[in-house]
């Protein structure tokens, strides 16, 4: 209620709430509400004294916007800050609020003080957060547009300058930025379509791709549970977001990541994949993030590949599938590039400094080692996955491999056989020769050909006169000795199990033992068919050179 103490002759209804006012200063300051109340006017004749009621059901800003409005009209002074300034700015365009009904009306107000906001960083993001309120006016009147412009040129300049040229009339005690990163929390408050045109717009004007690539990642980590859980701020109550909310915000974040190689962390990336699979985004979705990912498979880490499997007939622990795919982009990937074009040669052993195929390679076993117990794996997934990575580009082979046959025990000799040609026994670790020895779900060809070029390994550093300790050299030959004993132990024990003679066993492989020792390049000559690389030639050929013996 007007409190003019002139009975009120006109009501003006917004969003349910009743203004009661005067005629006469609402058709002097406004063009629209004039031609409205002389209207209603000329529909009541004859009934001069009712008073007027016009309804605004569609006025920017509301009943908080027009009571201001109505104040300014009746020569009240209204304080006008950046929260309020676009909505007050579309619903006097609206009322069309023009300099000619009265000098300083309220459109030139608002223009003047918008023009003063644009100067101050904060005041600017205030402004744009509320444009989407007074849609489409606020984008008709360009708000929207210099709103983000002004944000984009501050984001790419020099942080420094940011308290001497950006603060203008906006008093905050909030210090200046010192690092690159100092804009991401203040526009990470913005709705997902504003934010998705500022990061546009400030990649336009050639803006570095870590820090755009660290803006969208800060979005993300606001409103994504990407640790399970939604994250929350500590400055502000962040809105929990629906499914589908997140869903839909999930399949636009990806459209904003840089598509440099390495712009996002990989360990990033898969999060987000992994909250996309909770969520059954699209596969498009999916699709467009594991290519994105095996571009820079290399940069992974176990626990982050370790995806669990959310699908609808759950088989396997983790995702097995999703990771298979992932390799087969990487591969695809390094082979563009040219990374894979070398040889074996160019791997030096015991060299530390790979290449990302091999990184990959050393990831990839791991991977494996930690799937490998679980009972639903498919055998034919296992080895489809340990086959992705060539053999060249492993320089050495851990015991993941060995899992398979101990988690399966009824794998049978043929897919054993099968899983065994994966093996390169030139390029076992300690650790996996060790293992291999004592696996008694491996072929014995293959625990043979283990030792045999354990030995060999270990004979050949001394021959190349490569450094080492004699306890070194000691502790290593009283394992290969353990190892020995407790192969013959268990060959001894598979005779009597099976009831079949030694003589029978040496007929397999077309040998002789001697009591104490036998000859481990026949061995190997006989169980693999293959003739030892020209570098090993060199080794065995060596002048006086004994038969290698394995000690009893």
């Amino acid at each position: 209620m007007c409190t003019t103490g002139l009975p009120s002759d006109v009501c003006i209804i917004v969003e349910e709430i009743s203004f009661h006012l005067h005629k006469f200063p609402l058709s002097s300051r406004s063009q629209l509400l004039e031609k409205l109340i002389q209207g209603a006017s000329i529909s009541q004749t004859g009934e001069e004294e009712k008073k007027c009621a016009l309804s605004l059901y569609d006025i920017p800003g509301g009943a908080k916007c027009f009571l201001l409005i109505a104040k300014f009209c009746y020569g009240v002074k209204i304080e006008i800050t950046a929260a309020d300034v676009v909505s007050l700015r579309c619903a006097a365009e609206y009322l069309q609020m023009t300099e000619d009904y009265g000098e300083g009306n309220l459109i030139s107000q608002t223009v003047n003080f918008f023009d003063e906001v644009l100067e101050s960083w904060l005041d600017t993001v205030k402004a744009l957060q509320t444009c989407e309120a007074v849609l489409p006016l606020s984008e008709e009147l360009h708000i929207i547009s210099r709103c983000i412009d002004s944000l984009a040129t501050k984001a790419c300049s020099d942080p420094t300058l940011f308290n001497a040229l950006w603060n203008g009339i906006h008093s905050t005690a909030k210090t200046g930025p010192q690092t690159e990163d100092w804009w991401y929390d203040d526009v990470a408050i913005l709705k997902l379509p504003l934010f998705k045109r500022l990061i546009l717009a400030v990649g336009s004007k050639g803006m570095m791709v870590e820090r755009i690539a660290g803006a969208v990642m800060f979005y993300a980590k606001r409103y994504l549970p990407l640790n399970g859980r939604q994250s929350r701020n500590l400055k502000s109550a962040v809105p929990v977001l629906s499914d589908e909310d997140q869903r839909a915000l999930i399949e636009e974040i990806i459209t904003l990541l840089p598509n440099q190689k390495g712009a996002m962390p990989t360990n990033f990336l898969l999060r987000i994949l992994r909250t996309s699979m909770i969520l059954h985004a699209s596969s498009s979705c999916r699709e467009i993030l594991e290519r994105r990912i095996g571009a820079q498979l290399d940069q992974a880490v176990l626990q982050d590949l370790l995806i669990p499997n959310t699908g609808y007939s759950v088989e396997t622990l983790y995702d097995i599938d999703c990771v298979q795919r992932i390799v087969n982009h990487f591969m695809f990937v390094d082979q563009e590039d040219g990374d894979s074009d070398f040889g074996e040669s160019q791997l030096v052993e015991g060299s530390h400094s790979f290449t990302p195929i091999t990184t990959v390679a050393n990831l990839l076993d791991d991977y494996l080692a930690e799937v490998a117990p679980d009972v639903n794996l498919k055998f034919e997934k296992f080895v489809l996955l340990a086959a992705a990575i060539p053999d060249y580009a492993r320089p050495f082979i851990a015991n993941s491999i060995f899992f398979l046959p101990q988690a399966h025990p009824w794998l049978t000799d043929s897919e054993r056989e099968q899983l065994c040609r994966l093996m390169n026994c030139q390029k076992f670790s300690l650790e996996a020769s060790t293992h291999a020895a004592q696996n008694e779900r491996l072929p014995l060809r293959v625990i043979v050909q283990v030792l045999f070029f354990e030995q060999l390994r270990l004979r050949t550093s001394v021959a190349g006169g490569q450094i080492i300790t004699f306890d070194d050299m000691r502790e290593r030959m009283y394992e290969l000795e353990k190892e020995c004993k407790n192969m013959k132990h268990d060959m001894e024990k598979l005779v009597k199990t099976k009831r079949i003679s030694w003589n029978n066993f040496y007929k397999r492989f077309g040998m002789k033992f001697g009591a104490k020792s036998f000859d481990l390049k026949s061995v190997l000559l006989a169980c693999n068919g293959d003739a030892l690389q020209p570098s090993r030639k060199a080794v065995l050929n060596r002048k006086h050179d004994p038969q290698i013996k394995l000690v009893d």
